[in-house]
C-alpha cells in the first residue's frame, strides 16, 4: 500500500467548467512538508484558473504539478486539501480523473502516490445502462460478420471437420494456420478442425474456381461433405473462419445455435478498407498483446492493422539512423526528457519496438490475410521526436509560440528546417524496408492554428513560396512528404486534415474522416479517395453511455455499441461519389485505456460491430441477432 493518497472530487459551477478539488492523504508514519504533487489527468486546467490552497507549478499537456503553501507540514494520517476553478474541459465520467501521481519530497526521493476515481459531487451521475439487449436469431447459426447470401438447414454436430483426400498441401496448410488462431483465441475449447480424417467427423473439399470474385467464397454443405470453393487465398481462408465460427457457436452455445448440414452460403466482403487502428504511445502494448489484437481482428474478417507508432507522448519504432528517439522519447517521467502521460507510474517507463519485432508482427498478420500499415504522425504531435533530436528546432522560434489541442507547446516538425526531411527521409528508408503493404500513413492532423508562424526560417519560406499561414505551410511540407514516399514506392494515407491548405495531389493519397461524419463527403467532393472512420461513432475509446460511471473519453460525446453497429458510413454520400469511400476503420486510442479490463470494456463489442458494418451490407445487418452472437466472441 501506498504511503500516500490522492483523492479529486468535482462539482459544477454556476458559468464556469466546475470546480476541481484535490485532497492528499498522508498515510505514513513521518510528516510530510517541502514536497510538490504532479498528477496525470484528462482534466487540464485552463491557463486562466483559480487555485485555493496551493499553487501550479507547471503544466505540460495531461502532467499537473502543484506546490503546497509555504509551511506546510501533513501530520500522519492528516491531509492537505485545495480546489481549482478554471477547467480547460467540464468531466464527463469517473475516468475523466487521476490516471497516476507521484510527490518529489524535499530530499529529491520521488514515491508513487494511489488514488481513486473523480468523484462527483453535487449530481445525478445517471445509470449505466446494459451494453446489450439480450439478443434474437431467427436463423440458429453463429457468424459474424453476416454474410451476403445464406440458406442452410441445422443438423447433427460432427466432432470436427478435415480435408478430404487429396487435399493439396497449400490448402492443408490454409486450414492448420486456422486451427491455430482458434487454437490461440479459445485454448480451452475443442478444435474445430483437425488435419487427419476423424471418424463422426465432416470432410471439406476444397475448390478454386475462378468465376468467384477475389476475396469471396462459397460453402455448399451436404451429409457427407462441405465444399469450400472460392479463387483466391484470402477467400479460402474467409470461408475457412466462417466453418471455424459455425462450430464453435454450435459448441458453445447449443441451446440456440447449430451446425448446417445442408444449404449454401455465398459471401464478400461489403468494403475492401476494414480496419482497425491501435495508438501504442499513449500506452505501451507488448509484442503479444498486439499479436492476440491480431488474432481477433482475422476471426472478425478485418484486413487491415493501422498501427499508430509515434506522437507526442512517445516514439514507439527502432530507427537504426536515430537510435536517440527509442532511448530517450520512449522513455518518461517527471524529470525525463518527456513528461508522464496518463498510465504512467511515477518511475520512468521504456518502451518501444524493435525491428525483429515489427518483422514478426507483420509476418503474423500477412499470415492472416492482413496488412499491417504503419503511422509515423507528423509534422504535428511530434514532442516526442522533437525532444529527442534537438536539430530539428528552428533554435530562433520562441519555444512556446503555440500549443496543441493536447497541450502541448511548439509541437510540429517545422517545414522550414531543412534537417526535417533528412531527417524523415532516413526514417521512412527503414519504415518501408519493413513494411511491404501499400501505404504510409503519415498523420496530418492537429497541428495548431498559429503553428510556426514565429518562425524566422518559416517567415522566408512562407515569402519564397508564396504561402499563406499555418495550412499552406502543412501543404508544402506534405507534398514534400508524398514525393518522398513515392519515391519510395509508398502511397499516402493520412487524418483528414491532409486536405488543409491546398492539401497533396489526389492520385494515390488516402484520408480518413474522423473528426467528424460530413467531412467523409467533403472529403469526396474534393477528389479523395477516403476511409469511414468518425469518433462519433468508430472511436473506441469514447465512453458507452452518458452516465458518469461509465468508463471512457467523452469529447465527441458517448457512443453506446447499437450506434456504432446501426451507423452507416455510405449516408449521405451520393451515387457518384460511392467508389471514393474505400472501408471503414475502428480506432483505439489508449491513452484512456490504462488496463486490459478497460480495453475490453471498450473495445467489445463496438470492434465486432464494426466489423459487420465493414463486410456486411446493409439490408442483411440485424442488431438483435449480433447481439446474440457476439457474447462468444473473443476479446484481448
Amino acid at each position: 500500500m501506498a504511503d500516500y493518497h490522492l483523492e479529486a472530487s468535482w462539482s459544477p459551477v454556476e458559468g464556469g467548467s466546475g470546480r476541481l478539488t484535490l485532497t492528499l492523504f498522508n498515510l505514513s508514519s513521518e510528516p510530510l512538508s517541502g514536497f510538490s504533487l504532479a498528477y496525470r489527468s484528462p482534466t487540464r486546467i485552463a491557463d486562466t484558473h483559480v487555485c485555493d490552497g496551493a499553487s501550479m507549478r507547471r503544466q505540460v499537456a495531461n502532467f499537473h504539478e502543484f506546490l503546497p503553501p509555504e509551511g506546510l507540514s501533513i501530520p500522519p494520517g492528516g491531509h492537505w486539501r485545495f480546489t481549482v476553478e478554471g477547467l480547460a474541459d467540464e468531466p464527463k465520467h469517473r475516468t475523466d480523473g487521476i490516471k497516476s501521481a507521484g510527490l518529489t519530497l524535499a530530499d529529491g526521493r520521488r514515491v508513487a502516490v494511489g488514488f481513486g476515481d473523480l468523484m462527483l459531487e453535487g449530481g445525478d451521475g445517471g445509470v449505466t445502462p446494459p451494453l446489450l439487449p439480450p439478443g434474437r436469431v431467427e436463423e440458429p447459426f453463429a457468424l459474424l460478420p453476416w454474410p451476403l447470401s445464406l440458406g442452410l438447414k441445422a443438423g447433427d454436430l460432427p466432432s470436427v471437420l478435415y480435408p478430404a483426400e487429396r487435399t493439396r498441401p497449400e490448402a492443408i496448410k490454409a486450414l492448420s494456420l486456422l486451427l491455430a488462431l482458434y487454437q490461440r483465441l479459445y485454448p480451452a475449447e475443442p478444435a474445430p478442425f483437425s488435419l487427419a480424417a476423424i471418424k463422426g467427423g465432416r470432410a471439406i473439399r476444397f475448390v478454386t474456381e475462378s468465376s468467384i470474385a477475389a476475396l469471396a467464397y462459397e460453402l455448399r454443405f451436404t451429409a457427407r461433405e462441405i465444399v469450400l470453393s472460392s479463387a483466391d487465398a484470402a477467400g479460402r481462408h474467409y470461408g475457412l473462419i466462417s466453418l471455424a465460427q459455425l462450430l464453435h457457436g454450435a459448441r458453445a452455445g447449443h441451446d440456440v445455435f447449430k451446425f448446417p448440414n445442408f444449404g449454401t452460403i455465398a459471401d464478400q466482403p461489403r468494403h475492401g478498407w476494414r480496419g482497425c487502428h491501435l495508438d501504442v504511445a499513449g500506452q505501451f502494448y507488448p509484442v503479444a498483446d498486439v499479436i492476440r489484437l491480431i488474432d481477433i481482428l482475422a476471426w472478425n474478417k478485418l484486413n487491415i492493422f493501422h498501427w499508430h507508432l509515434t506522437d507526442d507522448e512517445a516514439w514507439r519504432l527502432e530507427i537504426k539512423a536515430y537510435p536517440e528517439l527509442t532511448e530517450a522519447s520512449a522513455k518518461r517521467g517527471p524529470y525525463e526528457t518527456l513528461i508522464p502521460d496518463f498510465g504512467d507510474g511515477q518511475g520512468a517507463r521504456i518502451g518501444h519496438y524493435t525491428q525483429d519485432d515489427v518483422r514478426r508482427i507483420v509476418a503474423h498478420a500477412a499470415s492472416l490475410h492482413i496488412e499491417v500499415v504503419p503511422e509515423i504522425d507528423i509534422p504535428g504531435h511530434s514532442t516526442a521526436a522533437l525532444s529527442a533530436l534537438p536539430d530539428l528546432v528552428d533554435r530562433q522560434e520562441p519555444p512556446d509560440s503555440y500549443r496543441s489541442p493536447q497541450g502541448y507547446a511548439s509541437n510540429a516538425l517545422n517545414p522550414a528546417v531543412e534537417f526535417t526531411y533528412e531527417f524523415l527521409g532516413k526514417v521512412f528508408d527503414e519504415v518501408v524496408a519493413l513494411f511491404p503493404g501499400e501505404y504510409v500513413h503519415i498523420g496530418g492532423d492537429e497541428v495548431a492554428e498559429g503553428a510556426w508562424l514565429s518562425s524566422p526560417l518559416c517567415k522566408t519560406l512562407i515569402e519564397r513560396e508564396k504561402l499563406a499561414g499555418t495550412a499552406a505551410l502543412q501543404s508544402y511540407f506534405l507534398k514534400r512528404i508524398k514525393a518522398m514516399l513515392s519515391q519510395r514506392g509508398k502511397k499516402l494515407a493520412g487524418w483528414n486534415e491532409v486536405s488543409h491548405g491546398g492539401g497533396v495531389d489526389r492520385d494515390g493519397t488516402l484520408l480518413m474522416a474522423w473528426e467528424k461524419p460530413e467531412l467523409g463527403l467533403a472529403l469526396a467532393e474534393d477528389g479523395y479517395d477516403m476511409v469511414m472512420t468518425p469518433g462519433q461513432t468508430y472511436y473506441l475509446d469514447m465512453a458507452q453511455a452518458e452516465a458518469w460511471d461509465e468508463l471512457g473519453a467523452s469529447w465527441a460525446g458517448f457512443t453506446p455499441p447499437e450506434r456504432t453497429y446501426t451507423y452507416e458510413a455510405e449516408v449521405g454520400l451520393p451515387e457518384t461519389l460511392r467508389d471514393k469511400i474505400r472501408g471503414i476503420q475502428a480506432c483505439i486510442w489508449s491513452g484512456n485505456v490504462g488496463s486490459r479490463a478497460t480495453f475490453n470494456r471498450l473495445v467489445f463489442p463496438r470492434l465486432p460491430a464494426i466489423a459487420e458494418a465493414a463486410w456486411t451490407p446493409l439490408t442483411r445487418k440485424d442488431w438483435d441477432r449480433f447481439a446474440a452472437i457476439v457474447r462468444m466472441w473473443p476479446v484481448l
